[in-house]
Parts: C-alpha cells; sequence; structure tokens
C-alpha cells in the first residue's frame, strides 16, 4: 500500500475567490461564500451588510428645514441679549 486517499480539490481551486483588498495590498485569495462576492471574513457571512429597510439611512432631524430654522432664531436671539447685556454693562 502506498499509504493515503487522493484529495479531490479541483472544486474548491476552482470556486470564485474573495479579491478584497488586505493590509498587505494584495487580493484576498479565500473562496468567497457561495451567491456572494466575498469571503466570510470580508462581508460575505450570514447577518453582515445593513440591515433590510434601510434604518441605516434613519436621520436626527438636524438638518431639517424645522432643524435649521430653529438654530437661527435661537442665534439671533443670543445676539440680542449680548446687544442689550453689553448695552446695559456701558451704562
Amino acid at each position: 500500500m502506498s499509504g493515503g486517499h487522493v484529495r479531490n480539490t479541483a472544486a474548491m481551486l476552482a470556486s470564485p475567490r474573495c479579491g478584497a483588498s488586505t493590509r498587505s495590498g494584495f487580493a484576498c485569495a479565500a473562496p468567497a461564500v457561495r451567491g456572494k462576492l466575498r469571503c466570510r471574513m470580508h462581508g460575505g457571512g450570514r447577518g453582515s451588510g445593513a440591515p433590510r429597510g434601510n434604518r441605516n439611512a434613519a436621520t436626527h432631524g438636524a438638518f431639517t428645514p424645522e432643524g435649521i430654522a430653529e438654530r437661527r432664531a435661537i442665534r439671533v436671539l443670543l445676539r440680542d441679549a449680548e446687544t442689550l447685556l453689553a448695552k446695559i454693562a456701558s451704562d
């Protein structure tokens, strides 16, 4: 006996590769997850990516027209208060 069996690695070697840029500057050579373009370490794993419904785009409302108008009104009030205080202090 020659000792050992022959491994059939042809399918593994023919599988698509991840190709993500690594820190060393080379392309990742790990096999891509089935149905995805990247390996499990570069975003192809289960649960990776943005949540459904684009909840990542939820905003805080600071840059809505109402929020901008409110900040402008506050700045005007503060400027008027500073002017009044300076006038009182000079008298």
